[in-house]
């Protein structure tokens, strides 16, 4: 498999055209952001850690029936993936109310609530990836009802395996971010699953172990990633 020119650089990956049509490599990078890029900075080893977790988590996935673009890890920072059209919605699944969703409803950070939560933001920087619901998607032509009733299921089905996982880690899922895209007409998890898009908290202490150290000028944003990667043996 030959690496071609680069396709796309975001604010965490950079993307690499192969000699297969069918397949990217990702390049993990060590650059933060966060608020829409307003702030920048950089956690060193993050890309190091994103990647393998990322990597570990879906083959996880896989086994319970959550199709990915994973193929196959190439480099400490650079995986083989499977190239697809990204159905540009992001989907938030919310356990415990934290961030954006205890600001917007007056809810206490750290409330659990009494089922997870599912929501659409469209997926466009420049106009702050505003939340939208199934009838906007279906509106706007962004995905079929049946693509949003795909996407849905395994956005729950992510949420169940990875709250056991993570708990058996000594770690509560408190919510994550996820991206699906078009592979052969197919629905496929296609993003990242990391600290810089999962809020993980200590399971006991409730320390946060997570992008929001960095978004809050909380300190040991890099321990806080390296204990996320050391719970979990990789």
């Amino acid at each position: 498999m030959e690496k071609l020119e680069q396709l796309y650089e975001g604010k965490a990956k950079k993307v690499f055209a192969t000699s297969d049509p069918d397949a990217l490599i990702v390049d993990y990078k060590d650059d933060a952001t966060a608020f829409n890029g307003q702030k920048k900075g950089t956690i060193v080893g993050k890309g190091v850690i994103n990647n393998r977790m990322s990597n570990h988590v879906m083959q996880i996935l896989e086994k319970e029936g959550v199709p990915t673009h994973y193929i196959k890890e190439l480099s400490e920072r650079e995986t083989l993936v499977k190239k697809v059209s990204i159905v540009p919605l992001e989907v938030i699944i919310r356990n415990v109310a934290a961030g954006s969703f205890s600001k917007k409803l007056g809810i206490e950070e750290g409330k659990k609530l009494l089922c997870p939560t599912i929501e659409f933001s469209y997926k466009d920087d420049a106009l702050g990836d505003p939340f939208i619901n199934d009838y906007y998607a279906l509106a706007l032509g962004l995905a079929t009802r049946e693509e949003i009733d795909t996407i849905k299921k395994y956005a729950f089905t992510v949420n169940r395996v990875l709250l056991k996982y993570f708990e058996e880690c000594g770690i509560e899922l408190i919510d994550f971010k996820i991206e699906f895209g078009r592979y052969h007409d197919r629905i496929i998890l296609a993003d990242e699953i990391s600290p810089d898009t999962c809020r993980l908290w200590d399971i006991k202490t409730h320390e946060k172990l997570d992008k929001d150290r960095f978004r809050r000028d909380m300190g040991n944003v890099e321990d806080a990633y390296k204990e996320v990667f050391k719970r979990l043996g990789l």
